[in-house]
């Protein structure tokens, strides 16, 4: 049997996240796997090598884990992005910014002009109303746009669409719709009327958006996770330094056709990432029949390719007021948000699959949420223990110092959306929460003192991958106005470093292969131009760090972001500091 040949790669600097040995000056590697790190002699002495120095000027550290984005990032671009923010498209353009609802229409009316079959849908993503002045887009906007083509605008946060006149009659939505897609007790209505009962053209949640076709028409042909939909996001993924992604929620049936695309793409040396695939576990026909098969999957893993998890959605939004609040609620409303899925049948759901010994990450944006979490995850532990089972409580937006210490008690995790600070703060702040509640938002810092195990994420595409400035929203805790928000929350440089790294791999249960730069985990490596813990007295400099590319199981992957994140300041007309 042939021996892989060792290769060592000298950096200016190597940052391993491991604290026996925290900083080195190279690492080996033979195959997939790194077999050592330290000086380039200490490296030499284990035997014969080669040496590479394509990374001598650079700083390698651990490759960043993504533990909560959605392979939809990938096939998004098939639509037309109508958000506030500019977006880096995949060819490396820059997207428009639509800032009032004319910018919005004008976007679609581009769209329009250029589609050529006339019952041709139009679709958009993006849409982010929080941040639009004055009239709210509605069916009777949309139809300036076209009476006659269907036009559906997903917004931002995935939970809530907009329809027109013409989109509404291929399913004869009207008022009556409401009724077949109200929440449970306690929530609100999916169908959007205004004050004269006029439908608004609005679905919010799941049960209501699929009562429109174009929303079943639109998963099928604009979020197709075909190859050119994985590759775009394996290239997004390296271009930020990002090794490890999750697709938390997938679409996908977990057929044999589907796991073989995927398989055939991801494990493949080429692809510049790994993947864990978490199935969407609600709204299936046999909760035991879906655990069995994740089982199943799960026991045939590739290197890059895994399975093993399921995610449950429970609330939605808070800047769509779809979230389920605790009292006080939403700022200057009795109403509250809606369940995606009905606790009752959340229970049973996570009951089978924890006991199935599958590993559950849980959406929770509001306090109620994730109390229905915590109540739901002991009453399960009473009667089926299981040490170490890591699940987790996924943007934990609203969790009170109370909930994460019951967190740490249940050995529960979370997985926080430090990016909502930046991209929502101002308005939680002065049209959601108030300054009270804001401040309290993605309490990061309130977790790690009650010794909840954390990550930090972008979820992906509701905001852009890149958890460089993921970190840096959890340290800075700035607004798009440049206010600070909630300072006692603040993170260390450190700490959020680990929350990318090592704190991503312990929630996706691959800190044994992933996480830290050390002996036998698999050689994964974000290749950067500066040192990130540089940036300790100023953690916005982590936005114009250049990711130079990345090390997926040993193979080097030239690419990154060739701009500074300043450019997106520019553009955005935001501030970091």
């Amino acid at each position: 049997m042939t021996q892989q040949q060792t290769v060592i790669y000298p950096a200016r600097l190597v940052r391993t996240m491991d604290p026996a040995r925290p900083v080195a000056e190279a690492v080996a590697v033979v195959g997939d796997r790194f077999r050592a790190v330290g000086t380039v002699e200490e490296l030499q002495s284990y035997g014969p090598a080669r040496i590479d120095r394509r990374y001598t000027d650079h700083v390698l550290m651990p490759g960043f884990v993504e533990a909560h984005s959605h392979v939809a990032a990938g096939a998004m671009w098939r639509g037309t992005y109508v958000g506030h923010y500019p977006r880096r498209m995949p060819n490396g353009e820059w997207s428009a910014a639509c800032r009032t609802l004319d910018d919005v229409l004008a976007e679609l009316a581009r769209a329009d002009a250029a589609l050529g079959d006339p019952a041709e849908p139009l679709f958009a993503w993006g849409l982010d109303p929080i941040h639009l002045p004055g009239e709210r887009l509605s069916a009777a906007a949309l139809d300036r746009v076209s009476a006659t083509r269907p036009i559906m605008v997903m917004h931002a946060n995935l939970h809530i669409l907009t329809l027109n006149s013409a989109a509404m009659a291929l399913d004869r939505i009207d008022t009556t719709a409401s009724a077949s897609a109200t929440a449970p007790p306690g929530g609100g209505d999916g169908v959007v009327t205004d004050g004269s009962g006029r439908l608004t053209g609005e679905l919010r949640e799941p049960e209501a958006m699929g009562l429109s076709s174009l929303f079943h028409r639109w998963e099928k042909d604009v979020l197709t996770m075909d190859a050119d939909a994985l590759r775009a996001f394996g290239a997004m993924a390296r271009d930020v330094g990002a090794t490890t992604l999750t697709d938390l929620n997938s679409a996908e049936p977990a057929s044999d056709a589907a796991v073989r695309r995927w398989r055939s793409v991801v494990d493949a040396d080429d692809y510049p990432a790994r993947i864990s695939q978490f199935l969407a576990g609600g709204g299936v026909p046999s909760y035991a029949d879906a655990a069995a098969r994740v089982a199943e999957l799960r026991a045939h893993n590739g290197p890059k390719m895994r399975y093993g998890g399921i995610k449950l959605m429970l609330d939605g939004s808070i800047q769509g007021f779809t979230a389920r609040l605790q009292p006080p609620g939403y700022l200057g409303s009795d109403e509250n948000g809606l369940w995606v899925q009905r606790p009752e049948l959340y229970a049973e759901a996570f009951r089978t699959y924890h006991r199935a010994g599958l590993l559950i990450h849980v959406h929770c944006n509001g306090d109620e949420a994730t109390q229905v979490f915590l109540d739901t995850l002991e009453d399960v532990l009473c009667t089926s223990p299981r040490p170490g089972h890591r699940h987790t409580v996924t943007h934990s937006q609203l969790s009170t110092p109370a909930q994460y210490r019951r967190m740490a008690e249940l050995g529960a995790c979370a997985n926080i959306f430090s990016n909502h600070l930046w991209y929502w703060g101002d308005q939680h702040v002065g049209i959601t929460l108030g300054a009270d509640r804001a401040s309290r938002m993605n309490a990061a810092a309130t977790a790690l003192r009650c010794g909840v195990p954390i990550s930090l994420h972008c979820d992906a595409p509701v905001t852009p991958l890149n958890p460089l400035l993921t970190a840096m929203y959890a340290i800075a805790r700035r607004t798009e106005s440049g206010a600070t928000i909630g300072a006692p929350e603040r993170i260390t440089l450190d700490e959020a470093m680990r929350a990318i790294t090592v704190g991503g791999a312990y929630l996706l249960k691959m800190d044994h292969e992933i996480g830290t730069v050390e002996a036998g985990k698999y050689a994964d490596l974000a290749v950067l131009d500066t040192d990130p813990y540089q940036c300790v007295d100023e953690p916005e400099g982590l936005a114009d760090i250049r990711v130079l590319g990345t090390m997926v199981g040993g193979v080097n992957f030239a690419g990154g972001m060739h701009f500074p994140a300043a450019q997106l300041r520019e553009r955005s007309g935001g501030v970091w500091r």
